[in-house]
């Protein structure tokens, strides 16, 4: 069992709350802020070899899952609503499949169970070469990643993995080593025995192609009290880019 780092936030029923792949708790903050608010209490979680949380050699869907379920029976969690976006999603699908009894309300952000091709290339090129510059700044860092990394948007999120190890030296919130030797294991495909029968909200970016209409029936297959969502004008990242509609969404589910 490993100690997951988590930012909590507000009283009432526990939100946990999962990153994609390369992001950290920090990603969901607005969000997270916003539905304490609203009444819940919010776990913003880093996954593992992600953020705070501890390095690993392992990494995949198995051990995602059951680091959600040591989590919550470590913090005494019951009666949870889940949230997890892109490879977060993954996880908090696995997790729902497996622990069924811990979950209240399932929500999945731009993913489905099916397998994913790698296509990350560019950016762990970018980050394994940003890793081993001696960058004193994080002006110097974007620039220099802007060479792998064209869109500002992803440079931006991916830089928020930065911190000063030292005070003269930057390094990565990242595990890269084993998240590169791992990479095949974020794109795998759920077991197709799984199933699970509570309510479940899939949300799609409009713009996205991570959940296509072809996946519809897979989806109704694992997931028996489901239903999609599509943000219009949203890609990947819908929850960053339409907050807003996001929020509302997401509330009116839970």
């Amino acid at each position: 069992m490993i100690n997951l780092h988590a930012t909590v936030l507000g009283e009432g029923q526990p939100f946990l709350i999962l990153h994609g792949f390369l992001g950290m708790s920090d990603n969901w903050k607005t969000l997270g802020n916003k539905f304490a608010e609203a009444g819940f209490q919010v776990h913003l979680l880093d996954q593992r070899n992600h953020g705070r949380s501890p390095h690993t050699p392992e990494m995949n869907y198995e051990v995602l899952a059951t680091d959600i379920s040591d989590y919550c029976q470590s913090h005494n969690l019951k009666n949870i609503i889940l949230l997890g976006h892109s490879m977060g999603g993954k996880a908090a699908m696995l997790a729902a499949g497996k622990y069924p009894d811990l979950i209240d309300k399932l929500i999945v952000v731009d993913i489905s169970p099916k397998y994913y091709a790698p296509h990350h290339d560019q950016i762990m090129e970018g980050l394994t070469a940003l890793e081993n510059q001696d960058l004193t700044s994080r002006k110097d860092a974007e620039d220099f990643l802007a060479k792998f990394v064209k869109d500002a948007g992803t440079r931006m999120f991916l830089l928020k993995n930065l911190y000063w190890k030292t005070k003269e030296k930057l390094a990565l919130r990242l595990n890269l080593k084993v998240l590169k030797e791992t990479i095949e294991e974020v794109g795998a495909a759920l077991p197709a025995e799984f199933k699970f029968e509570k309510q479940t909200l899939f949300i799609k970016g409009g713009k996205s192609n991570y959940i296509t209409k072809d996946d519809e029936p897979l989806i109704a297959q694992h997931f028996l009290n489901s239903e999609i969502q599509i943000i219009p004008n949203a890609g990947h990242w819908v929850h960053a880019e339409k907050t807003k509609d996001f929020y509302d969404i997401v509330l009116r589910f839970i």
